[in-house]
C-alpha cells in the first residue's frame, strides 16, 4: 500500500492553512463482516450517527488481506438504486460490470462511481488470474447518498485510473495526498459526483503532520487504513480540546472548521511504515433516509416500489456476456 505514489518533493505544495482548525467529535472502530460472496471488510461507519455522515451511507474497507490461490471472492449480481458507489482499490484487482454497459477492471489506485439512480444490476468480483494465485486485496466501497430530485436518474458509470488522481505534497514534503474527488486548495480530483464532497487518500511519513483545507459547508471524516497517529490539535480558545489518538480502523469525525490536522505518529509498523489516511467529507443533504438493502430511498413506500421494480425486470438483465464469479 499504496498503488500510487510520487515524490513529494516534486509535487505542488499545499498553501498555509488558515482559520479554524476542526476539533474531533468521536472515534469509533467499525467490527468486522464479510461481504457479498464472503470476502472481509470492516464496517467504517457503524454505530455513528448518520447525521455526522451525511451525505455518506456506508463504507466498507474491504481487507486488507492476502489471499492464499483460491481464496479470492467477490459479489454475486445485484441491484442497487437511490445512490451512488464510490470504489477505490489501492491492492490487488476488482472486476465490474453492470446491467447498462457500464464496467471494467479496477486496479492500481483506480475508483469507479456507478450512479445507480433508478436502478442497476452489477457485480464485482476478482478475475480468474488472481483466484488462482492469490495476492493481496484492499480497497474501500462508498456509498454516496443522492438527493431527493435524482434519485430515479438514469444510471451512469465513471472508470478513472490511478494516473488521473491529482497529486499534491504538504508543505515540508512529508504527506502524500491523493486528490480522488472534489477539491483541497484549488487541486480538483477527477471523480464526480451527483453531491458535492472531496475524498483524499493521505499517506504521512512518521512523525510528519499536515494541516489540510477543509471547505467549511462539508462535513468531515478521516478513517485509519492503517498506521497510527493523531487527528485534531490543541486549541488556544477552547479549554480541553486537543488531538485524539487513532490507529488502523478507527474512524475520527471532527466539528465545524476550516481546516484539517493529522499527525503520523514516530514509530509505525514495519510492513507500511506510515499513517494511512482515507479522509472524506460533503455537502449534507439533509432529507429522510429509508434504507433496506441495496435500496436508500426517502420513505418506506419508495422501498416498496424498488423491490416491486426489481422483481420485474425494471432495473435492466443481465447481459448475455456476463461475467460470472470464478472459483477455481
Amino acid at each position: 500500500m499504496p498503488a500510487v505514489t510520487a515524490d513529494t518533493l516534486t509535487l505542488p505544495r499545499l498553501s498555509a492553512s488558515q482559520g479554524r482548525a476542526r476539533a474531533v467529535k468521536s472515534v469509533t472502530r467499525g467490527p468486522q463482516a464479510y461481504e457479498g460472496e464472503g470476502f472481509p471488510v470492516t464496517r467504517a461507519f457503524a454505530g455513528v450517527s448518520y447525521a455526522d455522515i451525511d451525505p455518506f451511507i456506508h463504507m466498507d474497507q474491504m481487507g486488507e488481506v492476502e489471499y492464499l490461490p483460491l481464496e479470492p471472492k467477490g459479489t454475486p449480481w445485484h441491484p442497487h438504486r437511490g445512490f451512488e458507489t464510490f470504489t477505490y482499490m489501492i491492492d490487488g484487482t476488482f472486476q465490474h460490470q453492470d446491467s447498462h454497459g457500464g464496467g471494467g477492471t479496477i486496479q492500481d489506485g483506480a475508483t469507479q462511481y456507478m450512479t445507480a439512480g433508478a436502478g442497476v444490476l452489477h457485480i464485482e468480483t476478482p478475475p480468474e488470474a488472481l483466484v488462482m494465485s492469490g495476492g493481496i486485496f484492499h480497497g474501500i466501497q462508498l456509498w454516496i447518498n443522492l438527493p431527493s430530485d435524482k434519485k430515479m436518474s438514469p444510471p451512469a458509470y465513471q472508470s478513472l485510473e490511478g494516473g488521473d488522481v491529482e497529486l499534491i505534497s504538504s508543505q515540508d514534503g512529508g504527506a502524500l495526498i491523493r486528490v480522488l474527488a472534489g477539491e483541497i486548495d484549488g487541486h480538483v480530483g477527477p471523480g464526480k459526483s451527483q453531491t458535492p464532497m472531496t475524498i483524499a487518500h493521505i499517506t504521512l511519513a512518521p512523525g510528519a503532520s499536515v494541516s489540510i483545507p477543509w471547505n467549511p459547508m462539508f462535513n468531515a471524516l478521516a478513517y485509519v487504513l492503517a498506521g497510527q497517529g493523531t487527528v485534531g490539535e490543541s486549541s488556544a480558545f477552547a479549554a480541553g480540546v486537543k488531538p485524539a489518538p487513532v490507529s488502523t480502523g478507527n474512524l475520527a469525525v471532527f466539528s465545524a472548521g476550516d481546516r484539517i490536522t493529522i499527525t503520523a505518529s514516530q514509530t509505525q509498523d514495519s510492513r507500511h511504515n506510515a499513517l494511512e489516511i482515507f479522509l472524506l467529507g460533503g455537502k449534507p443533504i439533509r432529507e429522510p433516509v429509508v434504507a433496506y438493502g441495496p435500496f436508500v430511498m426517502n420513505t418506506k413506500e419508495q422501498i416498496y416500489e424498488a423491490m416491486t421494480d426489481y422483481q420485474r425486470g425494471s432495473f435492466g438483465q443481465i447481459p448475455d456476456n456476463a461475467l460470472m464469479p470464478f472459483h477455481g
